[in-house]
């Protein structure tokens, strides 16, 4: 698929999903609701949200997901022709994924993201590991910190919600976390803090690598109509990507105004879900519903927190979200559609009732001709789009030498395993995806004064974590 076939694919979708907002797109869809647009090529409206545009926070992590097969080499990503306006927003290029239900890989399409004050994004990557090729997970770090220190394996969370009855209603708990603190772990209590309209606060978690853990201190982040563009995940057939001269470009937008309708998180592959993971099997395979994850003290979620905050003045709310998670495990079609032809066959049937949360997907050029969305857009013009091109390559560069020194080091037979280690520093160069300083940044794009957490407290003895034979595990769907 060389770029002219790519922009003929985007023009077609596009001119797919807008034409059923006309009425005159059944015709075209008609002849397209069984198969892709593009031979080969699989436009999903269900996978794994793009771990720079929603990082997971999860109580007790664990390493990374080993699979036997090896991750292909990345694909040349163009980003698209369009970009959101705005100084601190930026390109994140996309990544292979594994996908349990196909035994293969799938592409995570790149982002648009309005980049979190202060922070720097760090990829993840595929290593090879013992059993096979283990993923380490993405995070954003401190971008003022020139060193990464790997510490030990953290005691089990002693976490088990707010124990101070809030000050008001504009307040939402933030959980503890174990620091290192005097040569060993200290827990810090949770706290209450004042929630910010637009703005979402991600809780300080540890992040696994194959040389330790690493702590990322709390951050403010952009709420999710403010974050950028998300793009669809994209199915490729064996062979598509190897052609000669391939690139990809992806058009196909999540709609974020029904994103979090149908959102899940599955800590052991350290990503959120979007889309139909409603069935029971999904749920013994590790798939958590958004409110499940936040209430079962497995992790934190700041999307469904701010949600939740929104909604406090309607006390049934938190209700209707479970009520509605139910009627969709039950119902199948209740549920949204898997791939972009589908979605496009269930748009423009005859049914004239239609729950439009099930439409999870629309174009880049109906989203910006979309006057109510909260993002403005401007064409990117071809220098600019070569530049981001070839951060592509930078960002892979940056993904083998942090691969590098995250392996090294463990791989040695006489290094101690991660838990058993002390604390070890390393410099990594800066990343090529970093933020602008806060003072760089305007009225809109600065973030709220940073909340002051409490200390740790050494009172809390630390509880070893239970291995991995006596943790919940999931299961192949």
């Amino acid at each position: 698929m060389n770029v002219r076939h790519v922009f003929q694919l985007c023009v077609v979708t596009a001119f797919v999903t807008i034409g059923t907002g006309f009425g005159w797109g059944k015709a075209i869809a008609a002849q397209d609701s069984r198969k892709d647009v593009e031979e080969g090529v699989e436009v999903l409206t269900r996978g794994p949200v793009h771990e720079a545009f929603a990082e997971t926070v999860t109580f007790d992590p664990e390493s990374g997901i080993v699979v036997s097969k090896a991750p292909p080499e990345s694909i040349e990503e163009l980003p698209p022709e369009q970009r959101p306006a705005g100084t601190n927003v930026d390109w994140i290029p996309g990544y292979w994924a594994w996908d349990d239900e196909r035994d293969d890989f799938l592409w995570v399409s790149g982002v648009w993201r309005a980049l979190p004050p202060g922070r720097e994004w760090v990829s993840g990557y595929w290593g090879r590991a013992a059993r096979g090729f283990q993923w380490t997970p993405g995070y954003w770090a401190d971008s003022e910190a020139r060193e990464i220190e790997y510490l030990p394996e953290p005691p089990e969370t002693v976490e088990v919600g707010p124990n101070l009855p809030s000050p008001s209603a504009d307040h939402s708990w933030i959980p503890g976390s174990w620091v290192w603190h005097q040569g060993r772990y200290a827990w810090r209590p949770g706290y209450w803090v004042t929630v910010r309209t637009d703005w979402d606060w991600t809780p300080a978690h540890y992040v696994w690598a194959p040389r330790g853990y690493v702590f990322v201190d709390g951050y403010w982040d952009y709420s999710v109509d403010r974050r950028g563009v998300l793009f669809a995940p994209v199915y490729f057939a064996a062979g598509v990507y190897t052609r000669p001269h391939f690139h990809y470009s992806p058009v196909t937008v999540i709609d974020l105004a029904v994103f979090s309708d149908h959102l899940f998180l599955r800590p052991r592959y350290h990503h959120y879900y979007f889309g139909d993971y409603y069935a029971a099997n999904y749920h013994d395979a590790g798939f958590y519903a958004s409110f499940s994850f936040h209430s079962g003290q497995r992790g934190y979620d700041p999307i469904y927190a701010e949600q939740r905050w929104r909604n406090r003045q309607d006390p049934e709310w938190g209700r209707r979200v479970e009520a509605n998670f139910s009627f969709r495990r039950d119902n199948e079609d209740a549920r949204p559609r898997r791939t972009l032809a589908a979605q496009i066959s269930f748009s423009t049937s005859d049914v004239k009732s239609r729950d439009r949360s099930l439409v999870v997907a629309t174009s880049l050029d109906q989203l910006a001709r979309n006057k109510d969305s909260r993002l403005r857009f401007q064409p990117l013009d071809q220098e600019e789009r070569q530049k981001l091109t070839q951060r592509g390559k930078e960002v892979q560069i940056f993904r083998e030498e942090r691969h590098k020194r995250e392996t090294t080091a463990a791989d040695t037979p006489a290094e101690k395993p991660p838990k058993e280690r002390g604390p070890t520093r390393v410099t990594l160069r800066r990343s090529p995806i970093v933020a602008k300083p806060v003072a760089e940044l305007g009225k809109d794009d600065a973030p709220p004064q940073r909340p002051e957490p409490p200390k740790p407290d050494p009172k809390v003895e630390p509880k070893p974590r239970k291995s991995m034979d006596k943790r919940e595990r999931p299961g192949k769907p």
